[in-house]
């Protein structure tokens, strides 16, 4: 990155008009291909689906579904979350998943949750920094990528009533 030059992270909600930038970018960071729910229930979470911006460059994402729980409530669950290699470690990923956890806390919601590679030890790792239980293991829920079985993971709110 250029030296002297200051570079700032950005947020921008996902809108039809720039859904193509998160499609490509889904391309690029993930195995498998998404379906149009799941780009549907990203533009239906609102806040909650965030492109990232380094220094005006798409560089990351988070894309969430909001999920009614069994006796009222909601969960979030992140469907995707991810940076482009050359842009991790610079506080992109942190930023979008901050994001998530302060709208979370603010919409009085109880759950977040996602599914991690259990290869992935560095996703592991980040997530285990912010806070994220190990709740489950699912086996060959990814049939088409070389590591199939994933871990689920998920960091509860205290209730604010």
């Amino acid at each position: 990155m250029g030296a002297g030059r200051e570079f700032s992270i950005s947020l921008d909600g996902v809108r039809d008009k720039n859904m193509m930038q998160l499609k490509k970018l889904n391309t690029v960071l993930f195995p498998g291909r998404y379906k149009d729910k799941y780009y549907a229930d990203a533009l239906a979470s609102g806040e909650f689906t965030k492109l990232a911006y380094y220094s005006d460059i798409c560089v990351g994402a988070i894309a969430c579904r909001l999920e009614k729980k069994e006796g009222g409530g909601v969960r979030i669950h992140i469907m995707s979350h991810g940076v482009l290699a050359p842009y991790r470690g610079l506080g992109v990923g942190s930023r979008l998943l901050n994001h998530a956890l302060d709208l979370c806390s603010k919409q009085n919601i109880s759950e977040i949750y996602l599914q991690v590679q259990k290869k992935s030890e560095d996703a592991i790792k980040f997530y285990k920094k912010f806070g994220f239980e190990f709740t489950d293991t699912i086996r060959n829920d990814h049939n088409n990528i070389q590591s199939p079985d994933c871990y689920v993971v998920s960091k509860s709110f205290p209730s604010l009533k």
